[in-house]
C-alpha cells in the first residue's frame, strides 16, 4: 500500500521536482508558461514556497512540456519517464531472422557476460550443435551463404566460452525423442547426425557441469514458450519471426521464477542428463 503523503511535503516536493526539470531542460518560467498557456504568474507560483499544488489540467501540460511523467511531478513515482518512454525501453520487439545466432542474441549474450543464463530452446539449443546438424537445419535457408554463416557462429560460440557465463537449459523430453528416432521437426536427419550430437551432448554434460546444466521436462505436465533469461537484466521470448524482449525487474523476475519451475518439476536433472545421453546413443545404435 502507498504511503500517504502530507500535502505540504507533496506541494514541496513538487515544487523541487519542477524546478529540477526546467533545469535540466534550461526551460525558463515564461517558455514554460508560453507551452502550458498558462500565465507567467501562475508558474512562479507554483515554484514559490507555500502550499499550492497545480489542478490534474496543469500538471499534466507541465509534464508534457517538459517531457517527463505527470506522477513523478507528483511524488507518485520515482521514474521521471512519460510511462510510454517507459514502456518502450522495458518492452521491445525484434525481428528474427533464420540465422544462426543474429546479432541481438549475441548482442544479449555479450551484455550478460557473466550472468547466469536461462534457456528454452525452440528445438535444440543451437549453441551446443554440433556442425553437421547446424547445416542439416540452417542450410536450406542460408543456401550458398552457409558457410559463411555457420564460421560468424563458430567464432560467436568461441567467444561464449571465454563469457565465463553458467548456463541452463530446459528441454521437453518429447524433443529429445523426436531428435534421436528423425522424428517429426527431425525427420530425415542422417543417423550418423543424430548419433554425433548426442555423444556432443554427452560429452560437454560431462565436461562441463556444472556450470553448464541441462534438464528435461515432461510437456505434459509442464510448457514453456522458447524463452531465454539474460541474468536480471533481461528476459526474451521467441515468437518465431519476433522476440519479446523484458527488461523491467519485475517481469525479468516472473519468467526466471518461471524458469525455476520447470527445473523443480523436470523429470531428469542436470546430473541424469549424461546418463539419458548414453541411453538414447545405445537405442539409436540398435534401430
Amino acid at each position: 500500500m502507498m504511503e500517504k503523503i502530507d500535502k505540504r511535503d507533496r506541494a514541496a516536493l513538487f515544487r523541487t521536482r519542477l524546478a529540477e526539470a526546467m533545469s535540466a531542460r534550461q526551460m525558463t518560467q515564461a517558455a514554460l508558461a508560453r507551452a502550458t498557456g498558462a500565465d507567467r504568474s501562475t508558474i512562479s507560483q507554483l515554484l514559490a514556497d507555500g502550499v499550492r499544488l497545480p489542478n490534474a489540467q496543469l500538471a499534466a501540460d507541465c509534464a508534457q512540456a517538459l517531457g517527463i511523467s505527470a506522477d513523478w511531478l507528483l511524488g507518485l513515482t520515482e521514474r521521471p519517464e512519460p510511462l510510454a518512454d517507459l514502456l518502450a525501453t522495458q518492452l521491445t520487439m525484434r525481428e528474427a531472422p533464420r540465422a544462426l545466432f543474429d546479432e541481438a542474441i549475441f548482442g544479449w549474450h555479450r551484455e550478460a557476460a557473466g550472468y547466469k543464463i536461462r534457456h528454452v530452446p525452440a528445438t535444440l539449443p543451437d549453441m551446443l550443435k554440433t556442425r553437421a546438424l547446424v547445416e542439416w537445419e540452417y542450410r536450406p535457408q542460408l543456401g550458398r551463404t552457409a558457410e559463411q554463416a555457420i564460421g560468424a557462429f563458430e567464432d560467436q560460440l568461441a567467444w561464449l566460452r571465454t563469457a565465463q557465463s553458467d548456463y541452463e537449459i530446459a528441454l521437453p523430453l518429447h524433443e529429445m525423442e523426436a531428435f534421436a528416432t528423425g522424428t517429426g521437426y527431425y525427420s530425415g536427419l542422417p543417423v550418423d547426425v543424430r548419433l554425433g550430437q548426442i555423444e556432443r551432448f554427452e560429452a560437454l554434460a560431462d565436461q562441463l557441469y556444472p556450470s553448464l546444466r541441462l534438464y528435461l521436462f515432461d510437456a505434459r505436465r509442464v510448457f514453456s514458450a522458447p524463452v531465454t533469461v539474460f541474468g536480471p537484466l533481461l528476459a526474451v521470448v521467441y515468437l518465431g519471426r519476433h522476440y519479446i524482449a523484458f527488461r523491467d525487474r519485475a517481469r525479468v523476475e516472473t519468467i526466471s521464477a518461471h524458469f525455476d519451475w520447470l527445473v523443480r518439476e523436470a523429470m531428469l536433472g542436470a546430473r541424469d542428463f549424461a546418463a539419458h545421453m548414453r541411453d538414447l546413443r545405445a537405442r539409436v545404435q540398435n534401430i
